[in-house]
């Protein structure tokens, strides 16, 4: 190894906190792959999760540009070395791969590469992915910067064998834990759509219903009560118009979430713009310098977010909701107060009508974070979730 003792720990320890930072299945891959080619001083490093049909899902290379990776063409098929890691669970170690009787040549763009190290990674008997690097970097007998192996040099050693052994097993770990976060989100947000595609029937419903009523009694008091008839009209058009008020709100909440495009303040900008516009209340948004947070809090701060507006807008009574995000340390304290008719929390809980507190609580918590809820009868009501950031 081209580490000495201290650093060589140092860097090993730096790789994994590294892998345990992210939740993003993509991300998780990327830092593996860059951990590992800069762990082991390799000039190209890569990674594939293989899919159903003979190929990968996912193959994420570190150590080669943008432009040479579009230059190279299709992702590889699990064919040769590659199809060895996913299907033999076994490292190999190759003193030059374009030797081995498996080596199928590579595409006119792809870089030349000899000593070879790969590894599969494991999560228990399955194969989750393999994680391949080549051109060992290697200091010249002067000490110079490392280089390129060239023919009949130094390679991978066992040491580095067992040190990428070593990082596969908490690369498992991480990449497990990233794809069960993913799981888990889509639950949430399967969860979500269910919970309002009811909400917006019952809702939707219950106007129309009223709507079809008011109508057919207009039209029974036309001829022998017309002032009767336009009282009853006017009252079609106001549940006309509280219908769409809760067709826009539902749309709103349905559409995805841009958070990956636009960051936390400018999607909550922009619901509650909207929000405002749908319904009677004022709900105004005020964001104070909040830098970008790791992408699990913005999600659970944009969803607490949701579900408090939610409770405030449906069925607090309230004339304005205010809706403010600011900078507190290294993460944020989003907040949510109302002028409705508060309510007691403990009653609430008590009388087992938890108005999604659960749920809010339950993310603030997944996040490090914390919720506190300030409420009373006729008092109004204040939800303030604060996140650590990153």
């Amino acid at each position: 190894m081209s580490h000495g003792p201290r650093s060589g720990l140092a860097a090993v320890s730096s790789a994994l906190l590294a892998m345990s930072r992210h939740l993003e299945v993509r991300d998780v891959l990327k830092t593996i792959v860059a951990s590992a080619r800069e762990l082991l001083d390799a000039q190209y490093a890569a990674l594939g999760v293989p899919d159903d049909h003979g190929g990968f899902a996912q193959f994420v290379v570190d150590g080669v540009s943008d432009e040479q990776w579009k230059a190279i063409g299709p992702l590889p098929r699990q064919h040769g070395i590659l199809a060895a890691m996913l299907h033999e669970a076994t490292p190999e170690r190759l003193a030059d791969v374009r030797e081995d009787p498996r080596f199928g040549g590579w595409p006119s763009a792809h870089p030349d590469l000899v000593d070879f190290l790969g590894l599969p990674i494991r999560d228990g008997d399955e194969i989750i992915g393999a994680l391949f690097l080549a051109n060992k970097l290697c200091p010249d007998a002067e000490g110079d910067a490392p280089t390129p192996k060239r023919e009949g040099t130094c390679g991978f050693t066992q040491d580095d064998e067992e040190l990428l052994g070593i990082l596969a097993q908490h690369a498992a770990i991480a990449l497990t834990n990233a794809r069960l976060y993913e799981r888990s989100r889509e639950l949430t947000i399967a969860e979500e759509r269910s919970r309002l595609a009811h909400e917006l029937h019952d809702a939707v419903s219950q106007k129309l219903f009223s709507l079809r009523l008011t109508a057919q009694a207009a039209a029974a008091l036309v001829d022998r009560d017309p002032a009767r008839a336009k009282g009853e009209l006017q009252q079609v058009a106001a549940l006309a118009a509280e219908a769409a008020d809760e067709l826009r709100a539902a749309v709103v909440e349905l559409r995805p979430a841009a958070l990956e495009e636009d960051g936390l303040v400018a999607t909550l900008r922009t619901q509650i713009h909207v929000l405002d516009r749908a319904h009677a209340a004022r709900v105004t948004f005020t964001g104070h310098g909040v830098k970008a947070l790791p992408a699990a809090q913005e999600e659970a701060m944009l969803r607490v977010a949701q579900e408090a507006l939610h409770n405030a807008l449906r069925h607090s009574g309230a004339a304005h909701v205010d809706v403010t995000l600011h900078r507190r340390g290294t993460g944020a304290v989003l907040r949510v107060t109302d002028d409705g008719g508060g309510f007691e929390p403990r009653s609430v809980r008590r009388a087992g009508r938890h108005l999604g507190l659960v749920s809010m609580r339950d993310r603030a918590n997944g996040t490090g974070g914390r919720l506190t809820v300030q409420s009373a009868p006729g008092k109004g009501t204040t939800i303030e979730m604060e996140v650590p950031g990153g």
